[in-house]
């Protein structure tokens, strides 16, 4: 037996099998899953008919086999109607199956069975569902499988830090890495990239350095995944030098994925040379690039307004390296053009592009006239995002902001009306900032904080300190003129300038240090002014990444020079 076992080729072992008439159910279920991992699935399904009577072994083996499509449910089925009850591994190959294929109603019945059978607390079954709650956006469904798990393995914690990451909970995702090291559970690179991917999702630096820590301490460091998230962590972070100096560490076995997170953390600075540069090492490198490589360069160009740069990367991406442009890559070029101010351009490019133009493209083309006032097109691409959503409330505000800085109140009126006749309500604006590795969030007038009141107190007090310089409200941060007038203030609380009074009396910047906050949506003109002055009053350099890019506030300016 342990010779015909010790054969490599699924072939020689059947004909030995054959050649001595042996029926031993055992060789057969191990004969099985050789037949599939060499990809012979034909073969491992007559050697599975072949058995007189298949155990649980012997369908789990096929299952696995055909894992990830339809037949593997299909014999799943065959299987209960044998009856044959499932064991653990039998029901973790099928969860991930149905996470594959994205089939909610049969993993739901799946879980449905495991909890009948008492298996859905076990770690196998209990991880694969946590990923497969995860993977259909429903992550409070896998916190809930998770929670209920007897047993917590360093896999059940990373498959729940990893999908809480995919759903945008990071704040949650990095609480439950901490509750891993407090259970004694050890770290993993699934684990430890999950909870780096989350800290990067925050930009939460200080997380990432101490995600970098932990990761040299367990010897984690080495590892291409955990590497690479580091490199997404620092870039995401705006500290690209970190991410440099990690990149160059692990340059010898760092792959594609690698070198597109460390150009996408120069693309964010809107930095083209070291983009370009980085390009042109990998290919010297002999790795072959992809579309998120051609996606990191064409961001950097948008980001540095680099319009004719982009149109030539844009055309080259199929004639030159086989890689046909996505939606994505034609929405980074006509940003370019808007940046520019070449709003008819990026018009017609959105209209005769080979991919209908989704919400991204019409939403970046009112946000560039926006920028340079064009009222004619904006109408028209607000027009385009209502089309597409009803309920998209940037059709609205940044159509309302353009009239505002008209001064047009009669037309801002007419907007906020419509909304509040469609039932549409403007979206919530939080910001966060890290202090001493915690993440702290603010809304707009946000008074939930344990040092509100020191908050508000040195927030006026930066307010007149900037006056005194200079600094005047920008009335297209107001909805319509009633805000605007004798309400003026209403701009001083706006959740990133909480974010950043708290900065300060927390003590966040010390001399030396950047003060960093994070904005879920773009930042407002008015804030923007704002920060310009106050990165003189407090003397140190504000840095505010928002959904559109980096902004480093020092001496009075911006490196976005003031278009985002």
């Amino acid at each position: 037996m342990e010779e015909i076992l010790k054969t490599s080729d699924p072939r020689c072992t059947h004909a030995q099998l054959i050649k001595t008439a042996n029926k031993d159910r055992f060789l057969f279920n191990n004969l099985i899953t050789k037949y599939s991992k060499s990809n012979l699935l034909s073969d491992a399904l007559r050697v599975f008919h072949q058995i007189q009577y298949p155990n649980v072994v012997s369908w789990t083996a096929l299952i696995s086999g055909y894992a990830n499509t339809n037949l593997s449910l299909h014999h799943f089925v065959s299987m209960l109607r044998h009856p044959t009850v499932p064991n653990q591994r039998t029901l973790t190959s099928l969860i991930k199956t149905c996470a594959s294929l994205s089939s909610l109603p049969f993993g739901l019945q799946v879980h449905s069975l495991s909890l009948k059978l008492c298996l859905s607390y076990l770690p196998f079954t209990g991880s694969a569902l946590v990923s497969f709650y995860s993977k259909c956006n429903m992550p409070y469904e896998a916190v809930k499988v998770f929670d209920r798990m007897s047993e917590r393995d360093e896999v059940c914690y990373g498959a729940i830090i990893v999908g809480l990451t995919q759903n945008s909970q990071s704040t949650q995702a990095l609480s439950v890495f901490s509750d891993m090291l407090y259970d004694n559970v050890k770290s993993s690179p699934y684990s430890v990239s999950g909870a780096l991917c989350a800290a990067a999702e925050l930009a939460a630096l200080e997380q990432c350095r101490i995600m970098h820590a932990h990761s040299i301490v367990t010897g984690l460091d080495s590892s291409v995944v955990v590497g690479t998230a580091l490199i997404d962590g620092y870039g995401k972070s705006g500290i690209v030098s970190d991410a440099r100096r990690v990149f160059d560490e692990m340059l010898v076995d760092v792959n594609i994925v690698g070198w597109n997170a460390m150009m996408a953390a120069y693309a964010q600075q809107g930095d083209v040379n070291s983009v370009i540069g980085l390009f042109d090492c990998m290919k010297q490198n002999g790795v072959l690039a992809d579309e998120f490589s051609f996606l990191a360069i064409l961001t950097a160009c948008s980001n540095a307004g680099l319009s004719l740069e982009a149109e030539k990367w844009l055309n080259c991406m199929s004639l030159e390296y086989g890689v046909e442009p996505k939606l994505e890559h034609y929405t980074c070029v006509v940003l370019a053009l808007g940046r520019n101010g070449q709003l008819e351009d990026a018009a017609q490019l959105a209209k005769t592009m080979p991919f209908k133009p989704d919400a991204a493209i019409w939403r970046a083309l009112l946000s560039s006239c926006a920028i340079h006032g064009e009222m004619k097109i904006a109408t028209e691409m607000s027009q385009k995002l209502l089309e597409n959503n009803l309920q998209d409330d940037s059709a609205y505000v940044i159509l309302a902001n353009i009239h505002a800085a008209a001064k047009s109140w009669g037309a801002v009126a007419d907007l906020w009306k419509i909304m509040k006749e469609n039932g549409v309500k403007k979206g919530s604006a939080r910001s966060w900032i890290e202090v001493r590795g915690e993440v702290h969030e603010f809304f707009a007038l946000d008074k939930r904080h344990e040092r509100t009141t020191e908050i508000y107190s040195k927030l006026e007090e930066l307010m007149i300190a900037i006056k005194k310089l200079g600094y005047k409200e920008v009335s297209d941060a107001m909805l319509h003129q009633g805000e605007w007038e004798g309400k003026e203030k209403a701009l001083w609380y706006h959740s990133e300038k909480l974010a950043v009074a708290f900065g300060v009396v927390s003590g966040a910047a010390p001399p030396g240090k950047s003060l960093r906050v994070v904005k879920n949506i773009r930042i407002c003109r008015d804030c923007h002014e704002a920060f310009k002055y106050m990165s003189r009053v407090i003397e140190r350099e504000i840095v505010v990444r928002d959904v559109n890019r980096y902004h480093r506030f020092m001496d009075g300016s911006c490196t976005c020079r003031d278009y985002w």
